[in-house]
């Protein structure tokens, strides 16, 4: 039998083939071990080791997978200025006590006659996916490959990211892939700011301005759940609130129903607050949950 890559980054074990990874992971599922998956981008920050960290609490061994995907950026996006620190990375996840590196080439992926894309419907459509045509095409794509490729029991995600989270549970769910999908809450800066790898685009003026997102999307939260006001007037005042405190353009910022991401049109279905703003060159995602009134 061939055996696994002994490509090293530092102390971290590093595999750069689908077979590489598969062997590593064939090993230790002969040792009787649970194995997460925790895919990122790289430009690891702290948000991306709290996945990590959950991921050794849920599985014997923990692989993260660092691959910044072409299919996901527009033609006008950031993908050749998106931060890339694999030395860097390999580091940090060394301290969270990742066990294993995938770190493909882009020809690993999508080798040459490569035309397969996966969607996941409605939940992909609006949001973030009516300003981004394509993205969750991309990222629904990337996604399976990387869970067909690890044949992990559990993949974690960030909340923060949370439309993506739900258009993963659906693709995961619709193709019977044997995964279960764990969401992990946002890992946030002292005053609120969701950590991100773009935070680092942000001007110093930018960046006071920033925890307004937050802070904006837990006052429409408040609103709805205390009844104060019926939904559509709490999101109104939102979007006048980020427009006060300073976002040069607005996205969206839509209440929507927290499993489907359909409009929340009743308090007592649990739901979702996300938003996505400008401050100069940079786009800024954030969501809230709104408790179910009982």
């Amino acid at each position: 039998m061939k055996r696994a890559t002994t490509e090293r980054i530092g102390k971290l074990p590093v595999a750069r083939r689908v077979g590489d990874l598969r062997r590593s992971i064939a090993g230790w599922r002969r040792a009787g071990e649970t194995v997460a998956l925790v895919p990122t981008m790289g430009a690891l920050h702290a948000g991306h080791l709290a996945l990590v960290t959950r991921a050794r609490e849920l599985c014997d061994r923990a692989v993260a997978s660092i691959f910044v995907n072409p299919a996901q950026f527009g033609p006008n996006e950031d993908f050749a200025r998106y931060p890339r620190d694999e030395a860097g990375d390999a580091a940090k996840l060394v301290q969270a006590r990742c066990d294993l590196l995938y770190a493909p080439a882009v020809e690993e992926i999508y080798p040459p006659g490569f035309s397969t894309t996966v969607t996941a419907g409605a939940i992909a459509e609006g949001l973030c996916g009516r300003f981004r045509p394509g993205h969750f095409a991309g990222v629904a794509t990337i996604v399976t490959k990387l869970l067909v490729e690890a044949q992990a029991d559990v993949a974690c995600f960030g909340e923060k990211d949370y439309q993506q989270l739900q258009v993963i549970r659906r693709v995961a769910h619709d193709l019977d892939i044997p995964v279960r999908i764990e969401g992990v809450a946002t890992v946030r800066e002292a005053d609120g700011l969701a950590l991100s790898s773009r935070n680092a685009y942000l001007t110093p003026e930018e960046r006071v301005i920033a925890p307004a997102l937050q802070r904006t999307l837990r006052d429409v939260a408040r609103r709805i759940e205390s009844g104060e006001t019926g939904i559509d007037t709490a999101v109104e005042a939102g979007l006048a609130e980020l427009a006060r405190a300073g976002f040069t353009k607005i996205d969206y910022l839509e209440a929507c129903d927290a499993d489907t991401l359909a409009p929340l049109t009743r308090p007592d279905r649990p739901g979702r607050i996300l938003a996505a703003a400008w401050l100069g060159r940079t786009r800024l995602i954030d969501n809230v949950p709104v408790p179910q009134q009982r």
